[in-house]
């Protein structure tokens, strides 16, 4: 079948910067039973800076995405329709990102922890909440590179690079700089009021064991989905097992309640405002996720809540 490839124009009147490139449209001849692969393919025969990772496909008057691994049949593509290709610009890598934005947090709490005087002018001795919190931070990214390098499989090949700027200033920032100057400063180093009261044994033990639970809890929830997909193919499935049972999402609510126990021991204005930020972020990314389950598997537990049991 042939399926006619253009450039959705973009809203308002016609400009010369806003009319397509004279390449468009073309047209590409591809089987019947043609999957989306395919049709990426054939677009990027045709323009060659167009490589797969670089183009959004959607059809329709609702502007539907095609997703990768789905035939066009599912979304009603016939011979001589029109499928409206995006150029998504340069692409990177997800495991890249992925290292770039954890060895970020990695770095500014080794440096300020450290090297005190550059950053506060002056040596102390760290307390003991602040010792805790910090090899508790860093095993919890040491943990997510590893993660990255031996047990995540990615769905998406590659982002636009431009995010990776975003996605960045995130863990660098909030987790990163902003994090380890206010945890590992003066005002709670050893011998000063706030560090005694901060420093129960009793209460320090309990929260690393929290956080220590939730690392491991989060640990197996990412095995538990690498299991699901086999290497080197796209294949969803429908979770099971421990804390799948209760939300579409338990990597999220895991990892949370282990910076609920970093917020806990600290007390700090910073630990909670990346706390705050960062389940924001996971709740919306559960949501999504938990649609996408939804809409995908017709016998997906219904009881199953986003992200918080029984509740979101």
């Amino acid at each position: 079948m042939r399926i006619n490839i253009a450039k959705r124009a973009p809203p308002g009147p016609a400009t010369a910067d806003k009319k397509a490139s004279s390449r468009y449209p073309f047209a590409v001849e591809l089987p019947d039973s043609a999957t989306v692969d395919e049709l990426k393919a054939a677009v990027a025969k045709q323009v060659s800076s167009l490589q797969p990772d670089r183009q959004r496909l959607t059809f329709g008057e609702k502007k539907e995405a095609l997703e990768l691994g789905s035939s066009l049949s599912k979304y009603g593509i016939k011979h001589g329709d029109t499928v409206f290709v995006k150029d998504l610009g340069p692409q990177i890598g997800w495991q890249t990102v992925f290292y770039i934005e954890y060895f970020g947090p990695i770095v500014f709490h080794f440096i300020v922890y450290n090297f005190q005087s550059l950053f506060y002018g002056q040596s102390f001795e760290h307390s003991d909440v602040q010792r805790r919190v910090y090899l508790l931070i860093m095993a919890h990214f040491i943990k997510r590179e590893l993660e990255t390098a031996f047990v995540h499989r990615f769905s998406h090949g590659t982002m636009p690079l431009i995010n990776v700027f975003k996605n960045s200033f995130h863990y660098h920032m909030l987790s990163g700089l902003n994090l380890a100057y206010w945890v590992y400063g003066p005002s709670t180093a050893q011998g000063t009021p706030l560090a005694a009261k901060l420093g129960s044994p009793v209460l320090l033990a309990l929260l690393t064991g929290v956080f220590l639970f939730a690392e491991v809890s989060n640990l197996s929830t990412h095995i538990t989905l690498r299991n699901l997909r086999p290497p080197g193919t796209r294949v969803r499935r429908v979770p099971h097992g421990y804390g799948f049972d209760l939300v579409s999402c338990p990597n999220y609510l895991f990892e949370t309640i282990a910076w609920v126990a970093v917020a806990a021991m600290t007390r700090s204005l910073a630990s909670v405002l990346f706390l705050v930020v960062s389940t924001g972020q996971m709740y919306l990314w559960a949501v999504k996720k938990h649609r996408q389950y939804k809409r995908e598997f017709a016998d997906y537990p219904k009881s199953r809540k986003a992200m918080i049991p029984y509740m979101l």
